[in-house]
């Protein structure tokens, strides 16, 4: 692994669905293959809802469920493979060799739900901690590359 240099840090607050949406289409704009998207926070947080949205921003319109027993889903977009992985099941982290997170990876972007579940995580990795603060409302803290200043940075509220 490489070690970051530069690295971006942001609180956003999301009021609603349609801002979630918005939030996610930024997200979406910045995936390169070969990244991650680390999605944190309690059950319920909406971990799940905003990689629906990254995936519908993607272009997928087929249904996506949530990975949680199937542990991966695998979608092709017009840019690059998307696997949404749902770790909350694992165990152990010698469990993940199984589920080839690494060639996700370097085929595509993997978007990973519990990440905790995992050893360590690229230094490439986006970041993102969602919290309830209130009816329908989250907090995302956001950490990653510094390059995604450019597209996660400028609003500090998206509802």
């Amino acid at each position: 692994m490489t070690t970051m240099t530069s690295t971006f840090s942001a609180t956003i607050e999301i009021q609603n669905l349609t801002s979630t949406e918005a939030f996610a289409a930024r997200i979406a704009a910045g995936l390169e293959p070969g990244e991650a998207v680390a999605l944190e926070g309690d059950l319920g947080a909406g971990k799940t809802e905003l990689a629906r949205f990254i995936l519908r921003a993607l272009g997928v319109s087929e249904s996506v469920p949530s990975p949680t027993f199937t542990l991966v889903q695998e979608y092709q977009t017009v840019r690059f493979p998307v696997y949404h992985y749902d770790l909350y099941r694992i165990e152990d982290p010698s469990e993940l060799a199984e589920l080839a997170l690494e060639d996700a990876m370097a085929e595509g972007v993997v978007l990973i739900e519990w990440p905790d579940r995992m050893r360590s995580l690229p230094d490439s990795t986006l970041r993102i901690r969602l919290e309830i603060v209130g009816d329908g409302a989250r907090r995302a803290e956001i950490s990653g590359p510094a390059r995604w200043t450019k597209f996660l940075d400028g609003e500090t509220d998206v509802g």
